[in-house]
């Protein structure tokens, strides 16, 4: 047997230098060496689209995710599999569903799982993101739990389990499952292919158990991830809450420890992985002339003039990101501080999302109404507070507002992470800028130069961005240095590196407990 290469525990001990893209991918190699690797997510890294002309071109989601993966499948030339949902993703695959990306230097195959308009229904829009969305982000909107979703749930997620196998063919490998539409995978490989490794990370929070008893299949749930060798969640209080529901839902046993589960004679590690971004990405485009001609646009749009204060705000459109607390905390704002008036410009940008679904229509129609409501109250002369977009903008012309911004407003009623957080801080190449956080996000716990506040609170929410335009330059380099420090060291490469140690961990185990079967009694 061969020795764990010493890079694994450099992913695992703290160090002063900054993890690569490049470093992740040759622990990969060094620790798995021939080892396929199969990532797999509902999410696809790259979509083809018919162009109105009619020629097909491929095109990457803004996705934090696909950036955290791809060093995963690049490593070994691996595979992804994902639902193809582009208008041309039929008809850029070989006979085998599948296609070689990214387009013009390929390094892994993307595998196309192929979905009917009801299955995406009942499996996406309904079980996962209008039942298991709200269920552990505890979002006060009632789930939507209703048996006929289950059973497409289920459905959908053994047709990923059966091409997972397909690919896999029986042999070993390395199978990295993402999130909570994929829940119930893990253990229909393990009864189809126990040699398979399989490694699930769970990016949205994990509910207490007493949240978690109001989803009639809990158990089915709990006990379709414990078919994982290795659950990541983004916390510690998230971790603490899955190991308490599997000690108390299922049959099966925590250990004294807290950090594993053992079930029928399988072993489960149970671990937090805060997950991060590719700071250098981030801090160098934010200096680029383009983002320099894109902030310049920015100000001709906005009319911004000078002593004029930007407070912005960027995410998708979405019920758990506190958006309506957050307007109505422009509203309180001014009344507050009279000397803002004519002076604040809150620009709030939102990528328009699950639009088929009901209570996200609804919250478009609150926000829009509401914002159009302050504006008529303050509005003066030309100028209005609240410039609300809902639409979706170019990545350099996000960068731009982020450097322009006084203040960046993250106010999530509850994150497993939040990640705009952390790109807000990567982008101020400058030095400069407030961060006002949510105390309900995972960054949270990792970004203490943010002003820390409660989202549900509107007076505090108020008086906690006035406090932020209203810092001091000094004040604001302090802590934006201190947050700058941490997310360069904590970037996703390192993210990805405490993961990969752990899986050679598991790996070593298996090897190990094989030897020693195989010794004569």
């Amino acid at each position: 047997m061969q020795p764990l290469p010493s890079a694994v525990s450099a992913a695992a001990a703290p160090s002063n230098h900054h993890w690569s893209r490049d470093q992740l991918k040759d622990l990969l190699q060094q620790g798995l060496g021939d080892l396929p690797i199969v990532v797999v997510s509902n999410r696809e890294p790259w979509i083809h689209a018919r162009e109105d002309g009619g020629s097909i071109q491929a095109h990457r989601p803004a996705s934090g995710l696909v950036a955290a993966l791809e060093p995963f499948a690049e490593a070994t030339g691996g595979t992804w599999i994902a639902h193809g949902s582009g208008n041309a993703d039929r008809a850029s695959v070989d006979q085998s569903d599948a296609v070689a990306v990214p387009p013009g230097q390929p390094l892994y195959r993307l595998r196309r799982v192929w979905l009917s308009s009801a299955e995406v229904q009942d499996y996406y829009a309904n079980l996962s993101n209008r039942g298991l969305w709200p269920l552990c982000h505890v979002a006060f909107v009632p789930p939507l739990f209703e048996h006929a979703h289950w059973q497409v749930y289920r459905q959908v997620n053994q047709r990923f389990a059966d091409v997972i196998l397909q690919e896999t063919a029986g042999k070993p490998a390395l199978v990295f499952l993402q999130d909570y539409h994929l829940a119930l995978v893990a253990r229909m490989l393990r009864q189809a292919n126990p040699r398979l490794i399989t490694v699930q990370f769970w990016h949205v929070p994990w509910p207490n158990r007493e949240v978690l008893r109001t989803f009639p299949y809990a158990d089915a749930l709990i006990d379709g991830l414990l078919g994982n060798d290795l659950i990541g969640f983004q916390g510690r209080s998230h971790a603490h809450n899955f190991l308490d529901a599997a000690d108390r839902l299922v049959e099966a046993r925590v250990d004294p420890d807290g950090e594993e589960v053992s079930q029928h004679g399988h072993h489960t590690r149970v671990g937090s992985y805060p997950i991060s971004i590719d700071f250098e990405h981030w801090n160098q485009a934010a200096s680029s002339a383009p983002v320099a001609e894109a902030m310049q646009r920015w100000q001709q749009e906005l009319k911004l003039e000078h002593g004029q204060l930007l407070a912005v705000g960027m995410e998708r459109l979405d019920y758990t990101k506190g958006l309506l607390q957050r307007l109505q905390a422009v509203d309180r704002l001014l009344q507050l501080e009279p000397t803002l008036r004519g002076r604040l410009r809150f620009v709030q940008i939102l990528a328009n999302s699950r639009g088929a679904i009901s209570e996200y229509r609804h919250l478009r129609q609150e926000l829009e109404g509401l914002s159009q409501q302050i504006n008529r109250r303050w509005s003066s002369g030309g100028w209005q507070p609240i410039h609300l977009a809902i639409e979706e903008r170019s990545f350099t012309d996000r960068l731009a507002l982020m450097r322009l911004g006084r203040c960046c407003v993250v106010s999530s009623l509850h994150d497993g992470m939040n990640l705009v957080a952390k790109e807000f801080v990567a982008a101020r190449c400058d030095g400069d800028g407030a961060l006002v956080l949510s105390r309900f996000t995972g960054s949270a716990q990792e970004l203490t130069g943010a002003l820390l506040v409660n989202p549900y609170s509107v007076e505090a929410l108020a008086k906690t961005l006035r406090r932020a335009l209203q810092m001091p330059e000094t004040q604001r380099r302090l802590r934006m240095a201190q947050m700058r420090r941490h997310v360069a060291d904590q970037n996703v490469y390192r993210w990805g590196g405490s993961i990969v140690s752990d899986i050679l961990q598991i790996r070593q185990h298996r090897l190990l407990h094989a030897a020693a079967s195989e010794l004569p009694g």
